[in-house]
């Protein structure tokens, strides 16, 4: 079975460059002839590169809207699918999925969306939810079938008109295994926090910040780890309320899975996700997880199971979450425990691979097995 995906940037490296990254070498594994379809050179190309997978560069697929860019990137997918002849097309975030779905539907080639997170989810500014949307609901027909990972965001499209419900099927996320070695020990103490996300409009480490300075007076420390436009201004709040000593800027890392074996609890406080890697990845670690109660987060963290869900923009019940953990050495290793077994039993590459082959089986005729 030859298959090629299509995403559009290899910078940063978020959660659908891990996920195409994976699919694609858990594909080869059984067989099949991939080829990844990639706007830029960047960290995502050298990965693929570093574990054998071939790409190509689409000059023109680029985030920002241009029309005669636009229609250039459709060309020159066009004709690399045309060249390739893969027996399914599978397009990965906004722009390759709508440019992506208008060539395959042109070469009459099965093409499939993946949706990492709807940009009309709750949380995103009002305006661009609208425009998101719209655009959603014309390139949704071209698609065989729309994959979403999560629950919730297929019903989210569902609800937004987004889509044939029998076309949308949602595809939990999973992760690849780490050793042993890679494993947390949230016991210890002072315990030590990380959260994992780029500084940005998406992720909110302004009631992080919040929160951490109403328990100012207990024992932690914080790592933040990634990048983005705001930065600075993250920075420069954590000085003006004076814990500049505690909490860490790590900028963009490639030993994330290092990092979360060296900490006891982890963070994710966000305005708006879909089905968010980093949460598994530190269930995989056996980490305690306390995330934004957003998009599809719930379906991964049990709330006082594996760790707890806070309320968007929640500074006061984040504190009191955290204080429970900083104060319990033994409920981070209860819920870090239980967030393994969840990892285990439900979020392994293994389990996406099969369910994703399942969805490609009922529309391409060659089956993918």
């Amino acid at each position: 079975m030859k298959i090629v995906f299509l995403i559009t940037l290899s910078d940063p490296i978020g959660g659908a460059q891990i996920h195409v990254r994976d699919l694609s070498q858990a594909l080869m594994s059984r067989g099949h002839q991939v080829t990844v379809l990639v706007g830029n050179e960047g960290l995502f190309t050298a990965e693929l590169k570093r574990i054998g997978i071939t790409y190509r560069l689409i000059p023109n697929l680029i985030r920002p809207v241009s029309p005669l860019r636009d229609w250039r990137a459709i060309w020159e997918i066009r004709s690399a699918v045309k060249e390739l002849r893969p027996d399914l097309l599978t397009t990965h975030s906004s722009k390759a999925g709508w440019l992506g779905r208008i060539a395959g539907r042109s070469l009459g080639i099965p093409t499939f969306f993946t949706a990492h997170g709807w940009a009309f989810t709750e949380g995103v500014p009002r305006l661009q939810r609208k425009i998101y949307r719209l655009a959603e609901n014309f390139a949704a027909p071209l698609a065989a079938r729309i994959i979403t990972v999560s629950d919730f965001d297929r019903n989210l499209a569902l609800k937004q008109g987004v889509g044939d419900p029998e076309k949308l099927v949602a595809v939990l996320n999973g992760v690849l295994d780490v050793p042993r070695d890679l494993w947390a020990k949230p016991g210890i103490d002072p315990p030590r926090l990380i959260m994992v996300a780029r500084f940005g409009l998406q992720k909110d480490h302004s009631t992080l910040f919040r929160a951490l300075e109403r328990i100012r007076e207990l024992e932690w420390e914080v790592d933040l780890v990634g990048d983005g436009p705001l930065r600075s201004q993250a920075e420069k709040a954590v000085r003006e309320i004076g814990l500049g000593e505690r909490i860490h800027f790590l900028g963009e890392r490639q030993d994330v899975s290092e990092l979360m074996s060296r900490s006891q609890a982890f963070l994710l406080v966000t305005n708006w996700e879909g089905f968010p890697l980093s949460i598994l990845e530190a269930m995989r670690a056996k980490l305690p997880v306390i995330a934004s109660d957003v998009g599809g987060v719930r379906e991964a963290v049990a709330d006082g199971v594996t760790g707890y869900l806070v309320p968007r923009g929640d500074d006061k019940t984040l504190a009191e979450r955290l204080s429970l953990l900083l104060r319990d050495n033994k409920l981070r290793v209860q819920m870090g425990e239980a967030g393994r077994s969840r990892f285990e039993s439900s979020f392994t590459v293994r389990h996406m691979v099969e369910r994703t082959l399942a969805v490609y089986d009922e529309v391409v005729d060659k089956p993918v097995h």
